[in-house]
């Protein structure tokens, strides 16, 4: 079964308008790295730029697997989705380079980390620890939707 089929159920693919909007109001994500044995994934908070750049924060330093992997690589997937319901959900998968943001930019940022997440947990640590900015580059996009009910389910 392909997406294309299931277009006949309710699924449509997201243009490029659909997707800023879904990234504009979305704050948590899934980072894929790539390693040896196959894609290291991060759960993470963003904030989005509104037009082709997400930045995230790590805490910890560069003793951290996760950093150690992002500084390494070139480029990374990020997922992001919302799921409502069975009958109703959005998904963007996201392929792009990744990057540190230096230090000198960081004020410049602000307003677009202030809208990502974050547990109170880490919100206390970035007082306390190491704390990088990177840059994740969107060069391509893709959005998947599914929004009411299957063909046979509807109302009466």
């Amino acid at each position: 079964m392909t997406i294309d089929s299931l277009e006949s159920a309710g699924l449509t693919h997201m243009d490029d308008s659909d997707i800023g909007a879904f990234l504009s109001n979305q704050r948590v994500g899934v980072l894929g790295l790539p390693t040896e044995n196959g894609p290291y994934m991060i759960p993470l908070s963003f904030g989005y730029d509104g037009d082709r750049s997400l930045y995230f924060t790590f805490i910890g330093g560069s003793g951290s697997r996760k950093q150690q992997l992002t500084e390494a690589a070139a480029d990374a997937t990020v997922l992001v989705y919302n799921v409502e319901s069975m009958f109703h959900w959005e998904s963007v998968l996201l392929q792009g380079g990744i990057e540190a943001v230096p230090e000198s930019e960081w004020a410049d940022l602000a307003e677009v980390l202030d809208g990502a997440w974050r547990p109170e947990v880490f919100a206390d640590a970035i007082e306390q620890e190491d704390v990088a900015i990177y840059r994740f580059r969107i060069d391509e996009e893709e959005g998947l939707r599914h929004a009411g009910l299957p063909p046979g389910f509807e109302p009466e």
